[in-house]
Order: C-alpha cells, then structure tokens, then sequence
C-alpha cells in the first residue's frame, strides 16, 4: 500500500481498488454463476446468496484467494499470516431492498475492530469485495460511513434503519472488475437496487493469523484443488510460528 492509500483506508475505513480483473475474466465468472444459480431463489430478480464456488471448476473462482493485486492490501491490513475466513456471492435484483446499517467502531468486538499504532494499521475480519457489474452513483447498493471504524460512539438506531441520513451515509460507485476492500468495523450496509439490472459481487473475508469468525472448515477434496499458497492462506487459525504469506508465484 502506497501513502495515499494508508491514509485513505485509516481515514475512511475502506478503499476501492481499480481494474483488479479483465472483462474477460469478469465475464467467466458472470458465466459460470448464471450456470450455477438457474432456476434458484435469487436468479430470477430477488436477493440472495451462493457459496460453495470455490469447488466449481472454474479455477479462477479460487485464484482469487490469493490475487497478486490484493495481497499487498491484506498483508497491509491483516498482518503476515492473514487467513481467508469464509467466502460467498451475492446479488440483488431490480427493486430489491437493502441491509440495514451494522458494524462500527463501537461498541467494541474482538472479531470485528481496527486499531493502528506506530504506523501499523491491525484489523479483525476484513472483506475484499470484487464487483461484477458496475455500479454508478446512485444505483444503491454498497454504503457506509466513512471513518466510523474509528467512532467512540454507537451510531443511533435511526440512522442504521436508514430512517434518518444526516449526511454520514455514502454510497460507493464501483465499475465491474474493481475491488472494495473495507474493515467489518466500518458501519455499512445495502442501500435499495434501483437499476433494471442484477449487482453482483464476490465477498472474500479475512481474518488476522490468530482469529476466525466462522467455523467453515475445508476438506481435503477441496484443498487438493488448491495451490500452496491457497492452501496455506486456508489453514485455521493460530499465531505460533506461521509463516508468512508469500507473494511470489506458487503452485
């Protein structure tokens, strides 16, 4: 992470990243999901969620554990042994309605914070967020409150229902391709989808070496698939000894 981006990421609590993957590789994905969700809730213009795409065969699904643009990003937020967490899709259909405001700086959790001392930004669970179709200003979709992972105080109940917006709640355009990366203690939520199209995302959470948030494991038949890096990136959670992440290329 360069200075602007340090800064930008302790001031707002999050940061887009531009241009991560190709429209062609934005488009495989787009295309094994439609092969993957036709016919379930959700296709046909409701929210929803999927998991289990890091066991499809589209490779680059699990190529995105380790992408070499954001590992810098993580092992800026997260620390040397980063670990991914868990993962799932999501998409919202027209008209869809959002998810109330939730997270923030207070009242404190030990699964969801940020802190940064001498330089050294530490975060809990930590969200990289690919986009796979545009979003512009105004469609909805992903908000916040930039810097409110730093807030000393809870954010009032009306705000969070999104019953009253005193010019705190932003939402963030993003074109397909690029990546969102932001602390779980940010306050954010999903503004409603206003546009005649589907927004669809990635969401890959990770968690400092030490710490998990679910209790997702990962069988064998699923780590043979992966490469070394990913597999170390998949271990659970401990701090004695782990080895640093590495970024040059393995397999």
């Amino acid at each position: 992470m360069n200075e602007l981006e340090r800064y930008l990421f302790d001031l707002q609590g999050f940061l887009v990243v531009e241009d991560v993957l190709t429209a062609g590789e934005v488009a495989r994905l787009n295309a094994e999901i439609d092969r993957h969700t036709d016919g379930v809730p959700g296709h046909d213009g409701s929210d929803a969620r999927i998991g289990g795409f890091l066991a499809w065969d589209e490779p680059l699904f699990r190529d995105l554990i380790d992408h070499p643009r954001m590992l810098p990003y993580l092992k800026g937020l997260l620390g040397e042994g980063f670990r991914l967490d868990h993962e799932y899709g999501m998409y919202m259909g027209p008209g869809i309605k959002g998810l109330n405001l939730h997270g923030g700086g207070t009242p404190y959790r030990p699964d969801q914070y940020y802190h940064c001392y001498h330089g050294t930004m530490h975060n809990g669970l930590t969200v990289v967020s690919y986009a796979l179709t545009d979003v512009k200003p105004g469609d909805g979709g992903f908000c916040c409150i930039p810097g409110s992972h730093k807030a000393n105080f809870p954010c009032p109940a009306e705000v969070r229902r999104f019953e009253v917006n005193p010019g705190c709640i932003v939402q963030i355009p993003i074109r397909a391709g690029s990546a969102l990366i932001f602390t779980e203690a940010l306050t954010h939520g999903t503004l409603d989808w206003a546009t005649p199209y589907e927004r669809r995302a990635l969401l890959y959470k990770y968690s400092p070496a030490h710490e998990a948030w679910g209790r997702a494991g990962r069988g064998e038949a699923l780590l043979s698939r992966m490469s070394e890096r990913q597999r170390q990136i998949l271990e659970p959670p401990y701090i004695w000894k782990r080895p640093p992440i590495p970024t040059d290329e393995m397999t």
